[in-house]
């Protein structure tokens, strides 16, 4: 059909939700806004979908949850995998009844839904898979994109977002459905009745936060100030959990209150990802009041971890993705070695993206650091394989750059509760040796270098920024230039080709006589290009004069 039959379509038939008849006719007259909202089915590949809340095929709504789901079903049923389904959702507008759309249609298909009985984070849903011995699972969230959106991430029977493989399968039993008619429908409360829908018990929850607990070194953390921040999000009921299990006092603990309770519309931090400034930015404000050892925030489906210390001149510094995750990967080496529990060819798993500093401080420890692409997913992978080959135990750590880490096998995504544990883990083992956080990550960079990291976004909205990210990955890779910014190009790697020992990945790599690294990247989930930059020198300073440099040199590639 026409962008203008689909659009009169769904104005005729997607009448459930009263938000979605009264913005469809809102556009009536406008057809560039009708366009974006059915140029294109919404995108579904490994990360499941992800995209704004409203009306039209390119959007996020009951009736796209519908379809995915009936795929999805469809796989499920035409699979050995068990006919089990965990569901969760956390903060974002709508995530409850997406969730409870995803679970009437899975009931109508026979496969048991099994749903949190509120919101829970993406780790407590990884967990929940394979606690309950489902055959996938959905978590309803956006992750840390703006409140615009929601999303719906699908995980296989290991607890890892789907594959490669799997995605392509699901995709396909999608494309066969139309929106309307062939996504089958149950009766909610019949479903409960006849126990095709069932709520997770909070027994889940809690031997999710003990096998956090688990992971602990064993450090007295009961002197540790805190300032908490869950950004309205699904983070508040397992930290609190956690925190409590670990011995550190209520009373140590601050939450910061304009963020403390659930809302989608984040009205304090309206990209609330806490690798960005403005979204810690309240918390740092209550800082300076109750000058705690250490804050901690987490994004609304609590898997990201930031983190500020005290500067030693009366602030606080945010630590970034990669500062923490090279400061856990040698804190773990350190206390793992020490304690005697270090596994035989132990086996840590970064990302590409991510900084290279983790390179001298795996091999410090005689630890192989596999790097995967981009997305979690491919960490989760690696632990996975591992455990196959009967070798768990040699996993030791994983991070990526933007504030995911993970410690243990309990999960197969990045877990936040579990990098909580972690910082504050850390912090108590420092504080015993006089040291705050950024004194040890001050004493990584005398030790290995000055590893400093950039990420730069450029955002290409509507049909016609995708057309443009596109345009502009083909003139990169036709073109590869020389030198950037003066700065000589030593390599090139396009991980599309074949040869590099991982899949196929929309990602060109750029590596300088210098040590630098300039890598750009089309995000899967979002209409932007991420440019990645990397340079190692005598100080911070220099460093970020390299990334400045080549940053804007990749600004300019943009607008070209």
């Amino acid at each position: 059909m026409t962008v203008t039959e689909q659009y009169n379509l769904w104005l005729a038939r997607a009448t459930e939700d009263p938000d979605l008849t009264a913005e469809l006719k809102t556009v009536a007259e406008d057809a560039d806004g009708i366009n974006d909202r059915f140029y294109r089915d919404l995108a579904f590949g490994t990360g499941g979908l992800r995209g704004v809340i409203g009306a039209g095929t390119n959007r996020m709504n009951l009736y796209t949850i519908r379809r995915a789901t009936q795929g999805l079903a469809d796989y499920l049923n035409a699979s050995p995998l068990p006919k089990k389904v965990a569901l969760a959702h956390d903060s974002r507008h709508k995530g409850e009844l997406f969730c409870r759309e995803a679970a009437r249609v899975l009931a109508a298909n026979g496969i048991t839904a099994y749903l949190y009985p509120r919101l829970e984070p993406t780790p407590a849903l990884s967990w929940a898979t394979r606690y309950l011995g489902c055959g996938a699972g959905i978590c309803v969230t956006a992750s840390h994109n703006p409140a615009k959106y929601n999303g719906y991430k699908v995980y296989g029977a290991d607890g890892c977002q789907i594959t490669l493989e799997v995605a392509g399968q699901v995709l396909a039993a999608i494309e066969r459905l139309d929106y309307f008619d062939a996504p089958k429908l149950a009766d909610y409360d019949e479903a409960v009745a006849a126990g095709l829908i069932q709520t997770i018990d909070d027994r889940c929850l809690s031997d999710f936060v003990d096998a956090v607990m688990a992971l602990r070194p064993g450090n007295d953390v009961s002197r540790l100030k805190l300032v908490y921040t869950p950004l309205n999000g699904s983070g508040l009921e397992p930290i609190r959990m956690l925190l409590d299990r670990m011995g550190v006092p209520a009373e140590n603990v601050t939450v910061v209150p304009e963020q403390e309770k659930p809302d989608g519309s984040f009205p304090t931090c309206p990209y609330p990802n806490p690798e960005i400034r403005e979204a810690m930015e309240t918390g740092l404000k209550l800082c300076d009041r109750v000058h705690p050892d250490l804050m901690l925030g987490t994004d609304p489906d609590c898997d990201r971890m930031g983190a500020a210390v005290p500067d030693g001149q009366g602030g606080y510094r945010l630590i970034t993705g990669n500062e923490m995750g090279v400061l856990l990967f040698d804190y773990i080496c350190r206390v793992r070695i020490a304690n005697g529990t270090m596994p035989k060819a132990p086996v840590a798993v970064t990302t590409i993206v991510s900084t290279d500093m983790a390179t001298p401080v795996a091999k410090k420890y005689g630890v192989e650091l596999r790097r995967t692409l981009t997305g979690f997913k491919f960490i989760g992978e690696q632990i996975g394989l591992l455990e196959a080959a009967g070798e768990k135990e040699r996993y030791i750590f994983g991070f990526e750059e933007s504030y995911g880490y993970l410690s243990g096998a309990h999960v197969r995504d990045k877990d936040a509760v579990n990098a909580v544990m972690l910082a504050c883990e850390a912090a108590a083992y420092y504080a015993a040796q006089g040291m705050s956080l950024l004194d040890a990550v001050n004493a990584l960079y005398a030790e290995f270098g000055f590893y400093r990291n950039k990420l730069l976004s450029f955002t290409f909205e509507g049909e016609s920024g995708m057309k443009t990210m596109a345009g502009i990955m083909e003139r990169l890779r036709a073109g590869t230039p020389a030198a950037v910014a003066g700065y000589e190009v030593s390599g090139v790697t396009d991980y599309e080709s074949e040869g590099t020992g991982l899949p196929k990945a929309n990602v060109l790599e750029l590596r300088f006589a210098n040590g630098a690294k300039l890598m750009v990247r089309p995000s899967g989930t979002e209409p932007k290009i991420k440019v990645y930059l990397s340079a190692v020198a005598g100080s911070e300073d220099a460093a970020d004069a390299i990334n400045t440099a080549l940053g804007e040199s990749a600004g300019a590639w943009m607008k070209e």
